[in-house]
């Protein structure tokens, strides 16, 4: 199996899963409908994953996915602030419409008890590649300060999204995560730019 086959199975299981599990539930999604959802084989699924539980680890990957998309249709003449802001929306919109908050609880609970690999702390995932090219751009063309480095100013921009979530989770999704965020980010960042 070539690597974009590959690629294409495990992404088609992920789909695959967190479509179920959105519409049916976690605890009414089986491994049996997650395979048939795919159209691939127990064989495959297990290849991938030990089982139901091992997919909660995965929804980093869709959010990747979501950047890639958002990386063909964003656009160029943005400044690296506006787009932080557009990537940071539309990432949230689409969490909203299409990820209960329960599955978020269990992603983020799930982050801080596994011992093994934490997904959204992982720095090879698209998702800190392409926030770390952005502000290397804003710093590079004046937008956002230079005094601090790109990886301070990374993992400051993750820890507040990474807020954003957790508080929409525990207030069980009362409000617009996506309006929310809209407003408040800009607060958040505006230390991170040069004119301040």
């Amino acid at each position: 199996m070539n690597k974009k086959q590959t690629k294409n199975t495990r992404g088609k299981i992920i789909a695959a899963a967190w479509k179920l599990f959105y519409d049916n539930g976690y605890e009414n999604t089986t491994v049996d409908s997650i395979i048939a959802e795919a159209k691939t084989s127990k064989g495959s699924f297990y290849h991938y994953f030990k089982g139901k539980d091992a997919l909660l680890n995965t929804l980093a990957y869709l959010f990747d996915e979501k950047y890639e998309e958002l990386m063909e249709v964003m656009d160029d003449k943005m400044g690296s602030y506006e787009k932080l802001l557009y990537l940071n929306r539309e990432l949230f919109a689409m969490i909203e419409n299409s990820i209960s908050v329960d599955l978020l609880a269990r992603l983020l609970s799930s982050q801080l008890i596994t011992r093994g690999e934490k997904s959204l702390l992982d720095r090879n995932r698209l998702y800190y590649r392409l926030l770390s090219r952005i502000i290397m751009e804003g710093q590079e063309n004046g937008e956002l300060r230079a005094d601090l480095t790109v990886g301070e100013i990374v993992k400051a921009y993750a820890i507040c999204e990474r807020s954003f979530l957790y508080d929409w989770c525990i207030s069980g999704g009362e409000y617009s995560l996506r309006s929310y965020s809209q407003r408040l980010l800009p607060v958040f960042l505006a230390d991170f730019r040069k004119n301040y």
